[in-house]
């Protein structure tokens, strides 16, 4: 057999440069074949990405559920942990509130010129409030009032005031204005600061004897005159939780003098 039969026999001439026939499949991988991971296209090798199968995406929204729950469990948790003591920490916030309240009125009442040289900005005093019994009370000025006070009128200057303790008001400021046309005359008028402060106690250094002693009133000299204290001491309850705090009463402070 010649040249140009044998080429006959394998299909004809084959031209110079013509394209590799595509590789012959094997079994289970010609046309209906599931997921041939190669494919013949325009003479070019194409791989093919194999999708996920209904196992996988069971089995990732099972995981999606279960964090989804572990999150939803864990938030739970913490929100009834941190509202098991919602009561504790208001109640201290509410404590100090009120305790650096009457630091920053006390502290004003001894600054100029409310304070002057040698005087006693801070000092207890007889004052008769509307229930009309007369009581040993700490008074203190205040030049420009204090935004708790609520005035029938326009607000005005020179607000003495004072602080009682009461079993069921609790911390009552009692104010007027020395402006007032009856202000010898008229009882002073009265803001509840807080219901919660049930005793106020004051203490007395001794320096002789380099000691502190609480006292449930203001107490007097061999005169007769009634002391400063130097700290005040409130005691705040609700239900079952008690706090007390000290304040310490600020000295009286002089200004600069006016050129």
């Amino acid at each position: 057999m010649n040249s140009s039969s044998e080429l006959s026999l394998r299909g004809g001439p084959r031209c110079v440069g013509a394209a590799a026939p595509p590789p012959r499949l094997g079994p289970g991988r010609g046309e209906g074949a599931a997921s041939p991971k190669y494919k013949r296209v325009g003479g070019n090798t194409l791989h093919l990405e194999r999708g996920f199968t209904l196992l996988e995406i069971l089995l990732a929204l099972a995981l999606t559920a279960l964090v989804l729950v572990s999150l939803n469990v864990f938030v739970f948790s913490m929100g009834e942990l941190w509202g098991r003591n919602a009561d504790v920490r208001l109640f201290d916030r509410h404590v100090r509130a009120v305790t650096r309240f009457l630091e920053a009125e006390l502290r004003t009442a001894a600054l100029p010129p409310a304070a002057a040289a040698g005087a006693t900005p801070i000092t207890p005093q007889e004052i008769k409030p509307l229930s009309g019994t007369t009581d040993n009370l700490l008074t203190f000025e205040l030049p420009a009032g204090s935004r708790l006070l609520v005035w029938p009128d326009h607000p005005l200057p020179e607000v003495v005031c004072s602080l009682q303790v009461r079993p069921r008001d609790g911390l009552v400021l009692l104010w007027h204005s020395r402006l007032e046309q009856k202000f010898a005359d008229d009882p002073p008028r009265e803001t509840v600061v807080t219901p919660l402060v049930t005793a106020l106690a004051y203490d007395y250094y001794d320096a002789d004897f380099r000691t502190w002693k609480t006292e449930p009133a203001l107490r007097k000299d061999t005169s007769g005159r009634l002391e400063t204290p130097q700290r005040l001491r409130l005691k705040f309850t609700y239900g079952k939780l008690t706090r007390e705090s000290v304040i310490a009463l600020p000295a009286p402070t002089e200004g600069l003098p006016n050129f």
